[in-house]
């Protein structure tokens, strides 16, 4: 078994392991193997490949230049990572002082319309200062407490998705995808906010335009239980606690741009203050009560298999960066689309069908980012080609919409689809039969809004 594999050389062999990886991630739910798990495994063996073969892969390098690889490519994956864990620990101690009902509590329309709009908006506008999978959590937990039908809930929670993933695009912060091109140094907070906001809100208001014309009447509310509960959390600790979380997440780009530290130093700072502010705010509680409302068991909550998740495809991607592999399939793509705009589009396809972190991986490791001197080297006919590879170029912009955006189109294409799919029970025909049509519009319209504006005032 072994000698056939290796008959395809070990440069094949890299990228057989690497689509057997996403093979399994991609089938999580039939073959029931965590996504981390096999994450894991595809980038511990790819790399293994590498470093065992090198010769035969990349014939000018050793081993000791692979290990040195890794170590410089998880520098890199360490910055996403920590950034994450910081931002999740962030939003679980405002949930856990009921930070989000400030806002929920608000909410009293029966109507399925106006409700669809107030839900829809309050999400894309969630999604960007906090991060879609986590806005999605929490306005699936909201639902549950607005709407009692289950199929009105499964609708609702569609557009959720939808909203979340347009939200999450224009942000620095708003999606990993985004989150890694900021990072990565492809984007600046404030060009893709001001580049991306009217292809994003396009994205989710023509749905909802559509939507409008076509739902009607009231939803059901659930009885709620009228059981007495301990309050653990007084009303201005749950006001105090949410309008510092939003702050200090909005003040990670602020933090950057003033220090020029990386984002996720921002982000540490953040935790740590809102960490020293709870802590002196329930040191006079019981150890029980303080434990619910402290960082220590927030922590406890934090989606660790998601942060596995990311280190293990993150890592296999940069394999097949280190190998040459990507640098194969950017000529593929020039040679065969050369187009960045049809480039970017397709990207946005498949990440409804795989996982979109790996494919934006795979973009900022298979195009170069070009400084001015780089583009000043080019001859005049690279130019035009190149030039949408610079600092908010228009390729990274539209990956960011695109990629963000794109997953929408199934349940199974981002973050925030396999939350919600795995809080309410979705199932995944029901959304390609309700959703995916409505997520299309919505995508292909912000895309081509984007493009209009790009060719209106950027030529």
């Amino acid at each position: 078994m072994l000698e056939s594999l290796l008959s395809f050389g070990p440069f094949e062999l890299m990228v057989a392991i690497f689509v057997l990886g996403y093979l399994a991630i991609a089938l999580e739910h039939p073959i029931k193997i965590d996504k981390a798990a096999s994450a894991l495994l595809t980038a511990v063996l790819t790399w293994t490949v590498f470093v065992l073969f090198v010769d035969a892969i990349k014939p000018d390098a050793d081993m000791h230049w692979v290990v040195h690889e890794t170590r410089h490519h998880l520098g890199e994956i360490s910055e996403i990572l920590f950034f994450l864990l910081g931002a999740m620990t962030i939003v679980e101690l405002v949930d856990a002082h009921e930070g989000f009902s400030v806002i929920t509590d608000r909410i009293t329309t029966k109507n399925k319309v106006k409700l669809l709009w107030i839900v829809s908006l309050i999400t894309f506008f969630f999604s960007a200062v906090l991060d879609n999978l986590t806005t999605s959590i929490v306005m699936v937990s909201l639902l549950r407490k607005l709407i009692d039908n289950k199929q009105d809930r499964w609708f609702y929670a569609g557009i959720v998705v939808v909203a979340a993933n347009a939200g999450g695009a224009f942000s620095p912060i708003g999606d990993v995808t985004t989150t890694m091109l900021w990072i990565g140094g492809q984007i600046t907070a404030s060009n893709i906010i001001v580049e991306l906001f009217i292809p994003s809100l396009i994205c989710l208001l023509v749905p909802l335009a559509f939507l409008s014309f076509r739902m009607k009447g009231e939803i059901k509310r659930p009885e709620l239980s009228t059981e007495n509960q301990k309050e653990l959390v007084k009303g201005f600790e749950k006001k105090l606690i949410f309008a510092m979380g939003v702050c200090l997440l909005l003040f990670v780009p602020v933090f950057k741009t003033v220090t020029h530290l990386p984002p996720y130093m921002g982000m540490l700072f953040g935790l740590g203050v809102l960490w020293v502010t709870t802590e002196l705010l329930h040191k006079d509680k019981d150890y029980e009560e303080k434990k619910v409302l402290s960082v220590l068991g927030v922590l406890r909550k934090i989606d660790t298999p998601s942060v596995l998740f990311f280190l293990g495809i993150l890592l296999a991607i940069s394999s097949l960066s280190s190998a040459g592999h990507l640098t194969l399939l950017a000529g593929a793509l020039k040679d065969n689309i050369g187009d960045v705009f049809g480039i970017n589009i397709v990207i946005g396809l498949l990440s409804s069908i795989v996982d979109n972190v790996p494919l934006v991986a795979a973009s900022m490791k298979m195009y170069p980012t070009m400084s001015p001197e780089a583009l000043a080297a080019l001859p005049p006919e690279q130019l035009t080609w190149f030039q949408n590879f610079i600092v908010d170029g228009t390729f990274w912009e539209f990956l960011a919409y695109c990629a963000g955006t794109g997953g929408s189109a199934l349940i199974i294409g981002s973050a925030a689809g396999v939350a919600v799919m795995g809080m309410e029970r979705i199932d995944f025909i029901w959304y390609l039969k309700n959703i995916s049509l409505l997520a299309l519009l919505g995508y292909f319209a912000g895309a081509f809004a984007y493009i209009g504006i790009v060719l209106m005032f950027h030529g």
